[in-house]
């Protein structure tokens, strides 16, 4: 059960390039199934929600220099940034997609790497703010959603995956992080489900 005095929203990579249209993973079928998961929508009405009860909303951002230099070459989806010229800082694509409100008492935090927790403050600010679960919403959710998800297990939190406020790039890809890669470190909750049990 959610208690929001130990509860954080956690939003991941809600940026143009990687689910709007004119984004740089436009033709990956991204922009398809996050419209199908209506994750903007859900997002936004759980930021709502969080706002509302004074929970903690994060937002993580993945975030490059021009030729991003420091993102490396070690994993193709490195490379596939690099090649493709996406999400660089200051440029419409690695913008907050429309529908997604940052407030002023939002964190706002960014990284080069797949989990929200690699080369940032995120598990200091769990930590000083008392946090003990983590909501996680976003995209991809076999990517930076599901990486995300194990770390925050292993520095011990309990970790609830939104099964409608995630996206990646087809059903099947979604099916695979939900339904098997999640199952032994999260737990799934529909926004539905969130929201009536923060109630």
């Amino acid at each position: 059960m959610l208690n929001q005095k130990n509860t954080a929203l956690l939003i991941i990579d809600m940026q143009n390039d990687n689910m709007s249209l004119g984004g740089k993973s436009e033709k990956s079928g991204a922009v398809e199934h996050a419209k199908k998961q209506n994750i903007v929508k859900h997002i936004s009405q759980l930021i709502e929600k969080a706002h509302s009860l004074k929970i903690p909303v994060i937002h993580n951002q993945f975030i490059v220099s021009k030729e991003a230099k420091e993102v490396g070459d070690n994993a193709p989806i490195f490379k596939s940034i690099k090649e493709i010229g996406s999400v660089v800082e200051g440029s419409w694509g690695a913008a907050t997609v429309d529908g997604i409100e940052i407030s002023p008492d939002d964190f706002v935090l960014k990284r080069t790497r797949m989990s929200a927790f690699n080369g940032t403050q995120l598990d200091i600010i769990l930590k000083n703010l008392g946090v003990e679960n983590i909501i996680v919403t976003g995209v991809w959710t076999n990517m930076a959603v599901e990486h995300t998800a194990r770390d925050g297990a292993d520095y011990g939190y309990q970790v609830v995956i939104v099964t409608d406020g995630t996206a990646t790039i087809s059903d099947e890809w979604q099916n695979a992080a939900i339904n098997y890669a999640m199952n032994n470190i999260a737990t799934k909750k529909s926004t539905a489900e969130i929201l009536k049990e923060l109630n």
